[in-house]
């Protein structure tokens, strides 16, 4: 006789599922609008009054584990193997997030691969640590919001890289705009910046960002202390290095007009471009002032990566390509991601010789179409036409080789469609006893939009941009909906 036992869910699971987000996260915006107002009134006593609320409020608690938890970090354990991936241990994870007898532990580094080549090392804090950084982020980001310069635009709420580009457009595009520009670059700018300056600039709970700063790494099954910066892998580390840099903006502009010239700053996280019609002001004020500024927070400029650069050569900033050709400015792709881009691609197809075209384009669509979303807001319509006409060969010659006995219109046939003169790469797929037929995303199709950029003063915490933003967002999701379906009804 077999017994059918029904295991249920636990009750901290049930908890977990039964929470009400709805009201969650505007009781955890409320305080961080009070905190954000405290702030700008100058009452920061008021406001650090706030942020110990804010901390141990169960609400932010819960906020900041739904953040660590879901995010794509989350499957990465610490060097305590533990990962969140249940809802009840979600659950006792709010229960436990407490700052009494809190010790932050060491790191998990692991190095990636750079663009030239080099090794970036990233600190993997535990899920803990990272709630615990999530959850005092939550009261931080109010203030950096509130002292962030007006211009830049990395690791920021509501703000993305293009905006920062059109910032450019509308600093260098007139005839009368600046023809110099200052590209700047800070080396090693997570890992270099200094303890005691952050502990005594920072409003923030000193005692657990001093168990952060000081926590360590583990290595090869080797402790190493660390003495400078911030971990890349941090959940509040992007934050810390957004208010070091803070106020770089207004000194640049105060000592450029006491010189009589105009500068424009656009920053993007570590990057950042200064715009001048005078090169000597750049070159014997603000670069030395720049490096001044940087120093007192243990910071470098990157001597191979800062240039100063006429608008007529262009310049390359965040992989836009900035020029002027015969007094117009164009803002196009750079060259070198393009080129980046069809190598990864041409080795993606390479790897999956023989996986199902199905399967492939599938591989595809996500790539093409992330690298469309982030460049169709400039110059792009002659690059994407020339990036699906080199994946075109590429799908061919993918597509020939694994059929060398068979002749070329069939192959033709078999992965390709002629719709209106141009050859299309696709699949076939059955849904629901209905042939459908699988796409290859159309890059060359993608139309182009200029973007609107946020308004400076714009951020979260101040009750007179809510609808503003709601409606940018809106908006946002609106334009979204160009995306082409990858399965087509025959």
């Amino acid at each position: 006789m077999m017994i059918s036992t029904e295991i249920s869910a636990s009750p901290d699971s049930e908890q977990w599922q039964s929470i009400d987000w709805k009201s969650v996260e505007p009781h955890v915006l409320k305080l961080q609008m009070r905190i954000a107002k405290a702030t700008r009134e100058g009452k920061h006593g008021k406001a650090k009054a706030l942020q110990w609320i804010l901390t141990h409020s169960r609400s932010a608690k819960l906020l900041a584990v739904k953040r660590v938890s879901k995010s794509k970090g989350s499957r990465t354990p610490g060097i305590d193997g533990v990962i969140w991936n249940t809802d009840t241990r979600r659950m006792k994870a709010v229960n436990q997030l407490s700052r009494k007898a809190y010790q932050a532990k060491p790191l998990k580094r692991i190095n990636i691969p750079k663009k030239n080549g080099k090794l970036r090392p990233l600190g993997i804090p535990c899920m803990i640590d990272r709630a615990q950084q999530a959850l005092h982020l939550l009261a931080l980001e109010p203030i950096s919001e509130t002292f962030a310069d007006p211009n830049s635009y990395g690791f920021r709420p509501n703000r993305s890289t293009a905006d920062a580009v059109d910032q450019c457009f509308k600093c260098l595009a007139l005839k009368r705009s600046a023809q110099w520009v200052l590209e700047g670059d800070i080396k090693s700018c997570f890992d270099k910046i200094g303890h005691q300056w952050l502990i005594d600039n920072i409003a923030i709970d000193k005692r657990m960002l001093g168990q952060w700063l000081k926590s360590g790494f583990m290595d090869k099954g080797l402790f190493y202390r660390t003495d400078e910066g911030t971990p890349q892998g941090g959940v509040i580390s992007p934050t810390l290095m957004l208010m070091t840099l803070a106020g770089l903006e207004q000194r640049i502009k105060s000592t450029a007009l006491k010189k009589g010239a105009r500068t424009n700053f656009i920053g993007y996280a570590d990057d950042f471009v200064v715009t001048c019609a005078s090169k000597e002001v750049l070159e014997n004020d603000i670069k030395p002032l720049i490096a001044d500024f940087l120093a007192e927070r243990g910071l470098t400029l990157s001597e191979e990566k800062t240039h100063i650069t006429h608008i007529n050569k262009g310049f390359d900033f965040l992989g836009f390509n900035h020029r002027k050709y015969k007094g117009k400015l164009l803002i196009k792709p750079s060259k070198s991601n393009t080129l980046l881009f069809l190598s990864n691609l041409r080795e993606l197809i390479k790897k999956h010789a023989t996986i199902p075209v199905n399967d492939l384009i599938k591989l595809i669509n996500p790539k093409l179409r992330g690298w469309a979303n982030y460049y169709r807001h400039c110059v792009a319509k002659q690059v994407f036409g020339y990036v699906g006409h080199k994946l075109f060969y590429t799908l061919w010659h993918w597509a020939v080789r694994r059929h060398p006995t068979k002749s070329k219109t069939w192959v033709a046939l078999k992965y390709f469609i002629n719709r209106k003169g141009q050859w299309q790469f696709h699949g076939w797929q059955k849904v629901k006893d209905m042939d459908c037929q699988f796409n290859l995303f159309q890059i060359a199709k993608v139309p182009i939009e200029r973007h609107v950029k946020i308004r400076n003063a714009a951020i979260p915490f101040d009750p007179q941009y809510q609808e503003y933003l709601a409606r940018r967002k809106s908006k946002r999701q609106a334009r979204n909906s160009w995306n082409e379906p990858a399965l087509t009804a025959l």
